[in-house]
């Protein structure tokens, strides 16, 4: 690595040790001195940040890279209001390709049957997932492959282990050139939003082994990833992958749109309390499996019930290991959103870090949202209560599940101050520490996020005149340079 010290000046730069810097030192991958540029010592290199604010870069928490570049770069349903749009769009694309057409970001409370797909695209294969990645369109091309499984919607829509199924089916018609290039696009976009790191949540329902390998030896010109492999008791597996983690999304439930996420009280447009895939005893005997390889744990759990089987199965592991193991191995709950005042408190008996997504809040929180027709209005503005999880000190590490919402820290740390419930909002200092710092204490990284002498130079460049935090209600600034542990990934 390329060691010759570089001078950056005229910034401001958001740092505890230093509120005043308007500069930093760097060597090799250590910022070794900050301060004010008249104090500032002679460097090889000296770069003028033009008056613009830096802050440590941001983590995400939570990505999935291959399907963000396969929703980059596919068909955007994010808009569609009636099935029709949906068709419209599918027919478009079915006349500017071939093969495969995948789609991504439906929200429709009525989608097209799979023989309108049919029509649509030409008798084309057709991918389409929800919004949250539980469920999806299929045509008639590939419900075959769904034949005989449970949660197989005869006219398309696929749940549970028929949309497993039907995902394997679709991205085995894509080749290793195009899942990589995907995985690439989407960590260069992260690159250019000021992410510097990204946790990539991987398992054999969600990605291939070789997509997951990739993405970990995407090399230096990319942000950091950091691998979750998500199969259950395969700790040892996990690590053969080179994941720093066996968990990430290891289902323990769905998500409440496909009402899938498994809830205490049934779904009040929908007579299901959602699907548990995992017991208490599989939760202990995971966590166990864990301590035995020194393996970081997790789990995906949305609803109540799911996390209501996490916790105990959290207490059945201390009983094993002791609670002082158990809490030293950092391990961690993706999603977390139906919290109650039990539930967080085994949060922190068990020091479990909350991997949490606040644009889900934006979405579908608040009274009028999609929680509140799937839940309840009373649960839907329980959900997500970041407050009550940052106020007893438990770790928040916050994400995009990307591509289920975008790649958008600062829309993320917005969506935070502006929970829709006022008892959940966090201030926007402690929204960007979950977003920044959180996100390398969610992989042991203890000592990184920050600006300081000593620190990893790990920071973005804002095109913003805020001496702090920018006001984000005038929208997010624009990244114009990251840098991870002194090497730029992108430049404008």
């Amino acid at each position: 690595m390329d060691t010759t010290p570089i001078l950056y000046v005229s910034g401001r730069v958001y740092s505890p040790a230093d509120p005043t810097a308007t500069a930093l030192l760097v060597e090799g991958d250590r910022i070794t001195w900050l301060g004010a540029r008249a104090d500032a010592p002679s460097a090889a290199r000296v770069v003028d940040l033009g008056d613009r604010l830096v802050t440590p870069a941001f983590v995400d928490a939570h990505m999935h890279a291959t399907d963000t570049g396969l929703a980059l770069s596919g068909l955007d349903l994010s808009g569609c209001h009636s099935a029709g749009d949906l068709l419209a769009r599918v027919a478009a694309r079915a006349v500017r390709t071939d093969g495969l057409i995948m789609g991504h970001g439906w929200e429709l409370a009525e989608p097209p049957t799979a023989s309108e797909l049919d029509a649509a695209a030409g008798g084309r294969p057709v991918y389409l997932t929800r919004i949250d990645k539980h469920s999806a369109l299929a045509s008639t091309a590939l419900l075959h492959h769904a034949a005989g499984r449970i949660g197989h919607d005869p006219d398309g829509w696929v749940r549970l282990d028929a949309h497993h199924e039907i995902r394997k089916a679709a991205y085995a018609a894509l080749s290793t050139a195009e899942r990589t290039d995907a995985g690439r696009l989407a960590l260069r976009r992260a690159a250019s939003l000021g992410i510097a790191a990204v946790h990539e949540c991987g398992g054999p329902v969600l990605s291939s082994e070789a997509d997951f390998t990739g993405l970990l030896a995407a090399g230096e010109e990319y942000p950091q990833v950091f691998g979750f492999w998500g199969e259950l008791c395969a700790a040892a597996k996990a690590r053969e992958l080179g994941a720093v983690g066996a968990g990430g999304d290891l289902f323990a439930d769905g998500a409440f749109g496909s009402r899938t996420a498994c809830v205490r009280d049934a779904y009040l447009d929908g007579d299901t309390h959602g699907h548990a895939y995992l017991t208490a005893e599989q939760v202990a005997a995971h966590l166990v499996d864990c301590a035995a390889h020194g393996m970081q744990g997790g789990f995906h759990a949305i609803g109540d019930g799911a996390l209501r089987a996490v916790v105990d199965g959290f207490a059945r592991a201390a009983d094993q290991l002791g609670v002082d193991a158990v809490r030293e191995a950092g391990h961690r709950v993706e999603h977390a959103e139906l919290l109650d005042k039990e539930l967080i408190a085994g949060f922190v008996e068990y020091g479990i870090i909350a991997s949490v997504q606040p644009v889900f809040d934006r979405l579908w929180g608040g009274e009028h949202g999609m929680y509140a027709q799937r839940l309840g209005v009373e649960r839907a503005l329980a959900a997500n209560p970041f407050s009550a999880l940052h106020g007893v000190g438990v770790t928040l590490a916050f994400g995009s599940d990307s591509p289920v919402t975008p790649l958008d820290p600062w829309g993320a740390v917005l969506a935070a101050t502006r929970h829709h419930n006022p008892v959940h909002r966090i201030s926007a200092k402690a929204a960007f520490a979950a977003h920044t710092r959180g996100g390398w204490r969610a992989v042991r990284h203890d000592n990184e996020g920050v600006l300081a002498p000593g620190a990893a130079a790990t920071f973005a460049v804002w095109d913003t005149d805020a001496k702090g935090l920018p006001d984000l209600d005038q929208g997010a600034p624009r990244c114009l340079r990251t840098v991870l542990r002194g090497r730029t990934i992108h430049e404008e």
